[in-house]
Formats: C-alpha cells, structure tokens, sequence
C-alpha cells in the first residue's frame, strides 16, 4: 500500500503534529514500507491453524470478594508528601 505525502499531512493535522516537508517525505516512505511489510501476512497460510485470543493457556485468578477492615485516614495519609485538610494534596495539571 502506497502512503503519499498528502496522508501523512492529514494524519500529522488528526494528531495535531508539525511535520516539516522533508519528515513528509521520510514518513510516507517509511509507512508505506510498513504497510507493505504488513501486507505480506496475508500471503500466510492460514487454513490448518486454531483462531487464538492468546498464545498461551492464561485464566484469570480471583480472589474471594469479600469486606475487609480498611486502612484509617491517618495511616493513609502518612507517607503522602503534600496533605490539606485530611486528604492528598497533589499538582493542579489542568487549568
């Protein structure tokens, strides 16, 4: 599959990316190597082979759900490096 310049640009805008002419180029080149790359599985011979959702034999484990006592305020918030008013004091990350 063959990615041209004016799809790397929609992408980079749909990811609100500044790419410059030159990583264009370099990016279509490199997408369509990677698209081509991935094409060629479906030359794979498929027909004797399971559908799997993982390769390995992997159940979940559960633990019983059960109420247990929990931690009080105080022992919570002891190691806590800020505290205000009894809770986590923490960064403000949005404005």
């Amino acid at each position: 599959m063959k990615i041209n310049k004016e799809t790397v640009e929609k992408v980079a805008h749909l990811a609100r990316l500044e790419v410059s002419e030159e990583e264009k180029d370099m990016f279509a080149h490199q997408l369509s190597d990677i698209l081509d790359h991935a094409e060629k599985l479906n030359e794979l011979d498929t027909e004797d082979i399971a559908p799997t959702a993982h390769a390995l034999p992997i159940k979940n484990v559960f633990r019983k759900d059960e109420v247990r006592d929990s931690l009080d305020r105080e022992a919570v918030l002891a190691n806590a490096p800020e505290k205000d008013e009894g809770m986590f004091k923490v960064p403000q990350i949005v404005d």
